[in-house]
């Protein structure tokens, strides 16, 4: 990983880029195959599950026998975690719930809005180097709390034709309808487009690679809803001279292990901290098993001396991490000056790896900088807010002219004839 001391704000974005992928090589490759998973279905689906995935799928859909041989499988332990993580995700997206507000705007003009389940939505789950059943966890439980009727989720299989027993147990323990063998940027067309096997949904949600965030953004452009453009992980933390070393380079590891494309950043206003940090990164590193992963990321990382508390916060919210962790003593203040992050974790004892598995907040997260526009998943994401309106004769008596009045001046004159008619009506009787 690369110091970088008291860098020049004007140098700022550049020294924050993340290391991605080429855009046109992206396109290159992702362009097409959306095109032959919408002109062929499971031909196509088929064909790059074999090329990507390295088998050969022959009935995409999950069978409730390979639910309940996964449930056998896994340990009573492994269960009982999963449970307990699903009770906490379930008691913090359920607080989200609201009714709806009746507001009166004016005598007799009454609104309000109200939440809709999306019908139809799928989850992509990402399984090529780790079986991440916790995204499971956070997708469906909202999906499930909110009324999603049909929830289908997409995941790879591995050379056997077979999904991860936790994730085919977490999958139909919260709720999910349907599980299909397929994944990568293929998967997302499948969930846009719809095959002969895998419907086409309203809404696709879960992170991926850069070729699943491409394929999320280009079926966007064609009309079809997306959580966000989540991308490769990431963590920046803020350390101090009350940090703690070996937790500080814990939590880098815990995302830098995710994939030689994540990328983890440490500011500091204390540079023995930095090198502490560093040296505990090597002692490690080194009994990692997926050592290889967290090094290649570790080469895209950086380390950040800045002068004081105020610019290194703010150097923060130019990153906007993914994940900021705040490893200090008292971090009340520091916190209440973050404007960009997706998901906040707070003191020595809040390590990143809580909010990925099972304190309750969602770890569907905003990447690559988006955290300055996007929110992180929620009971929301899985709503759509129709609002309504209800308008009395008193209340278009008195709103009426209001509307007589603009609708002329923008010349839009059967926008006025809609009230000028109620209105002479409402005279007469």
């Amino acid at each position: 990983m690369e110091i970088i001391k008291l860098p020049n704000k004007k140098d700022w974005s550049s020294l924050l880029k993340r290391p991605v992928k080429n855009s046109e090589e992206l396109e290159k490759a992702v362009i097409p195959l959306l095109e032959d998973i919408k002109k062929l279905g499971d031909i196509a689906l088929r064909a790059y599950t074999q090329k990507f995935d390295k088998v050969s799928v022959e009935s995409f859909l999950v069978t409730g026998e390979e639910i309940r041989e996964a449930e056998s499988l896994l340990s009573k332990e492994l269960k009982m975690a999963i449970n307990t993580a699903k009770r906490n995700i379930e008691f913090f997206h359920s607080k989200q719930k609201n009714e709806p507000e009746i507001v009166e705007t004016m005598t007799g003009v009454t609104c309000w809005r109200k939440n809709v389940a999306i019908e139809k939505v799928g989850l992509y789950v990402p399984g090529g180097t780790a079986p991440l059943f916790s995204t499971v966890l956070m997708l469906a439980i909202p999906a499930t709390i909110a009324g999603c009727k049909e929830i289908v989720l997409c995941t790879p299989p591995d050379t056997n034709e077979k999904i991860h027993p936790a994730i085919l147990y977490t999958a139909h323990l919260c709720g999910v309808t349907k599980i299909y063998k397929a994944g990568g940027a293929q998967a997302i067309g499948a969930m846009a487009y719809g095959t002969e096997t895998i419907p086409a949904v309203y809404k696709i949600f879960g992170p991926g690679n850069q070729f699943v965030t491409l394929a999320k953004q280009l079926v966007n452009k064609a009309g079809v809803a997306i959580d966000m453009p989540a991308g490769p992980s990431e963590v920046a933390i803020f350390a101090n001279h009350t940090s703690n070393p070996a937790f500080v380079a814990s939590d880098l590891l815990s995302q830098a292990e995710h994939g030689s494309d994540s990328q983890v950043i440490l500011v500091s206003t204390n540079e023995d901290i930095i090198f502490k940090v560093e040296e505990e990164l090597g002692k490690q590193l080194a009994v990692l098993p997926r050592m290889e992963f967290a090094k290649k990321a570790l080469e895209n990382s950086k380390f950040f001396l800045m002068s004081n508390e105020n610019e290194a916060i703010d150097l923060l919210n130019e990153y906007a991490a993914e994940h900021l962790i705040l490893a200090v003593d008292k971090p009340e203040r520091l916190a209440e000056m973050v404007i960009n992050a997706g998901s906040v974790f707070m003191g020595h004892f809040t390590p990143e790896a809580a909010g990925d598995y099972a304190s309750g907040t969602n770890h569907t997260l905003p990447t690559n900088g988006y955290a300055k526009s996007y929110s992180g998943v929620s009971l929301d994401s899985f709503y759509k807010k129709i609002t309504f309106q209800s308008i009395s004769p008193q209340g278009l008596t008195a709103l009426g002219p209001v509307i007589e009045i603009m609708a002329e001046n923008e010349l839009l004159q059967a926008h006025k004839n809609a009230v000028s008619i109620r209105l002479n009506e409402i005279l007469k009787s």
